[in-house]
């Protein structure tokens, strides 16, 4: 039976390979295809720190490694110009299994095409998937997707704190094995925004939220965000995919931290392929960015209420309800003297972790707060889980984090 299956599916894949018109199995829709990475895309800035987003490539490849939370037996990634205020020529791109830093392993390098062709155009403000190749991807697996644009591409759609290092190298090196010729590197994401693998019954848990869910100030490169460890909780068994944006709102737009909450559910909880439940945990920025004045960057920096992020709150409850998502809600984080702490701003994070742990309106709860607290003063992280700035955990905390997941809750 399991040979038979197999051989349907590869089937399924070899015939979308060559161009031919998919099946409606080998849709996005039909549960065979599940995310198994992502990333919430942004604006290009460069307003979290020096980024080739706004200066975009021109006769560059760019080599991007990301790890994948669950396997399967074809794979295919997403690219975004969600931001492109015009279309987008990709010369060409590879995908590789992963060697060490921008080299890949020999002989795992394999041409990606688009509707049968090697280059493609993603459109403005749209996306593109390429066609899926069939290779056997391994729970945990790094691999590397290479991009190359001959053509100039202007500013480019991003994600800027990668927590991970991309290469770029002028010239076509998308089948290059070793690293020799990606002199640059940047601790960013740029269009690829998406790997798909398929798995028939995988059904993808997406962490939404903001800098904490990111994995900011992890260690770069050694995959320690809470998401990853959740992954590893899981043994590959389920996707894990992470939306976490640095600096993000639920109630406010910024051009340099994301779209609200609010507004980008839609896109990086509900589109995501295969998505069956969502961790919310964001609002902690609503409440402390009223420290600061606004700017271009920022945009606006209003003081917000317990009710109004609570409202906010319920409109994702109600997006993620209406979409048959399962949604859980995670307590907001120790920040006892951070960079925008103060006793006033506390008492607005309690009023909405109290209302998270006991108003039911939340499918689960995940009591983040309470893990990461120093038990002598609830309000502090603990000193082993912090980062430094008191407001981001360490790669300890984070993967405390993930331990006080009731994975049956998900």
């Amino acid at each position: 039976m399991k040979r038979r299956l197999l051989g349907l599916l590869l089937g399924l894949v070899t015939t979308a390979a060559i161009g031919t018109a998919p099946t409606a199995a080998a849709t996005p829709e039909s549960g065979l295809w599940a995310g198994t990475w992502a990333t919430a895309v942004q604006k290009p800035s460069s307003g979290l720190g020096p980024n080739w987003s706004e200066a975009g490539f021109a006769d560059h490849s760019v080599r991007q490694v990301v790890r994948v939370a669950s396997g399967g037996v074809s794979a295919r990634i997403r690219l975004s110009n969600e931001y492109g205020g015009q279309p987008l020529r990709l010369t060409g791109a590879t995908v590789a299994r992963a060697g060490e830093g921008a080299a890949v392993k020999p002989g795992s390098v394999r041409d990606l095409r688009f509707r049968g062709a090697r280059s493609a155009e993603i459109p403005a403000g749209g996306e593109l998937r390429s066609d899926p190749l069939p290779l056997l991807v391994a729970p945990l697996e790094e691999l590397t997707v290479t991009l190359y644009f001959r053509e100039p591409t202007g500013p480019v759609t991003a994600h800027v704190n990668a927590i991970a290092t991309s290469y770029r190298a002028s010239g076509d090196h998308r089948a290059d094995t070793g690293a020799a010729a990606f002199t640059e590197t940047s601790t960013s994401w740029y269009l690829l925004s998406g790997v798909e693998v398929l798995a028939p019954g995988k059904s993808a848990v997406v962490a939404f939220g903001d800098s904490i869910t990111e994995g900011a100030l992890s260690t770069v490169d050694a995959d320690n965000r809470y998401p990853d460890e959740l992954a590893e909780r899981l043994g590959g068994k389920r996707p894990v995919l992470n939306t976490g944006i640095g600096g993000n709102r639920v109630l406010t737009d910024s051009n340099c931290l994301g779209e609200k909450a609010t507004a980008r559910f839609e896109r990086d909880v509900v589109a995501q392929p295969g998505v069956r439940s969502v961790i919310v945990l964001e609002g902690i920025n609503d409440i402390g960015m009223s420290a600061f004045p606004p700017d271009d960057c920022l945009g606006p920096t209003p003081w917000v209420s317990a009710a109004e992020l609570i409202a906010g709150h319920r409109e994702l409850i109600k997006q993620a309800k209406a979409a048959g998502i399962r949604v859980i809600g995670g307590t907001l984080t120790p920040f006892k003297g951070s960079f925008y702490f103060s006793e006033e701003r506390e008492a607005v994070r309690d009023e909405v972790n109290h209302w998270i742990r006991t108003s039911g309106e939340y499918d689960a709860v995940v009591d983040f707060d309470r893990a990461l607290a120093d038990p002598a003063d609830e309000d502090l992280m603990l000193a082993a889980y912090d980062s430094g700035d008191r407001l981001h955990p360490n790669d300890a905390g984070y993967h405390a984090m993930a331990a006080a997941i009731d994975v049956k809750q998900l």
